[in-house]
């Protein structure tokens, strides 16, 4: 697309972005909106809240989860996601530069998660039994308190299931597991508009973790990530819910703006070392696989 110049974010031709009157870039352009978007991804707040059993490791190993769970939590450049979601078009999937069009693709989501981008779509129902559901699954029924729709507090999900006892047999340990994985979801790749919540659609997806792990999570994740920047570029929206760490590295590895040059300035003399994560002393993951395939499964 053909735009105005450096300095007028309008397109010169509206046939195809034809939503450019209600565009986050026009509405700053006019001066009408210039608010810095809010966070609603709170994987720093459910690091800080939960702790990874190392009992429970191999299923998060298994389902596949495990890279998204290591990447800790990454300080978000927020001005410069406000930047990015005001060159995201909905019309067309990308972002406009001026260098082109650019977009996450499934590629970058396989590469920088770590989920898998082929298999069974993530899909499901939304009519739910909580109480069956989350009965069976989780050991224990919510009250209603800790609902809001389908959705359940991660903060109350954490107080149920992130200490199993020491005794705690392959049942509850799947129950903790999936407790996590569920938290994990809302917490990172499916924030919801608060970020505290997360939809139960999901735990029906967890019941076997050999199944679990043969979704493609990742274009359900690269799903999400467009919706919300659909989202986020229209209206004065003042959050934005999605998966922001992917589209945070993802700009550090495609852009030339933003990202640390580590070694080449004072800011940044030197790259970090390894983040080793607290319950990563016995950090040995292939075989943990193994034992996850082979003495995790079957859910009982």
């Amino acid at each position: 697309m053909t735009f105005k110049g450096l300095r007028d974010a309008d397109p010169l031709d509206t046939s195809v972005l034809v939503l450019q009157g209600r565009h986050r870039s026009h509405l700053v352009d006019t001066e009408q909106f210039q608010e810095v978007l809010h966070p609603r991804q709170q994987m720093r707040a459910f690091l800080s809240m939960w702790r990874m059993d190392p009992r429970i490791r191999p299923y998060v190993i298994c389902v596949g989860f495990y890279g998204i769970y290591r990447l800790d939590h990454i300080i978000i450049d927020w001005p410069f996601i406000t930047c990015l979601v005001e060159r995201w078009r909905p019309e067309t999937h990308t972002f406009h530069v001026l260098v082109g069009e650019m977009t996450i693709t499934l590629h970058d989501v396989a590469i920088i998660l770590g989920l898998h981008i082929d298999g069974p779509a993530v899909t499901g129902t939304c009519v739910l039994d909580v109480a069956g559901l989350c009965g069976e699954l989780l050991g224990v029924i919510p009250p209603n308190e800790a609902l809001r729709g389908s959705a359940i507090s991660i903060r109350w999900l954490c107080q149920q299931l992130s200490t199993p006892s020491p005794d705690a047999n392959e049942v509850a340990l799947q129950r903790s597991a999936r407790g996590f994985i569920l938290a994990l979801m809302g917490s990172f790749l499916f924030a919801d508009k608060r970020g505290v919540h997360v939809h139960l659609c999901f735990l029906s997806l967890l019941r076997d973790f050999t199944q679990t792990s043969s979704h493609s999570w990742g274009n359900a994740v690269l799903a999400h990530t467009y919706r919300e920047l659909c989202r986020a570029s229209l209206d004065r929206k003042h959050g934005i819910s999605s998966c922001i760490t992917l589209i945070q590295l993802w700009s550090w590895e495609r852009l030339h703006v933003g990202r640390p040059y580590f070694g080449r300035s004072a800011a940044y003399p030197a790259p970090p070392f390894p983040h080793v994560l607290r319950d990563d002393d016995a950090d040995v993951v292939p075989g943990d696989v193994a034992k996850g395939v082979d003495d995790v499964l079957p859910v009982q």
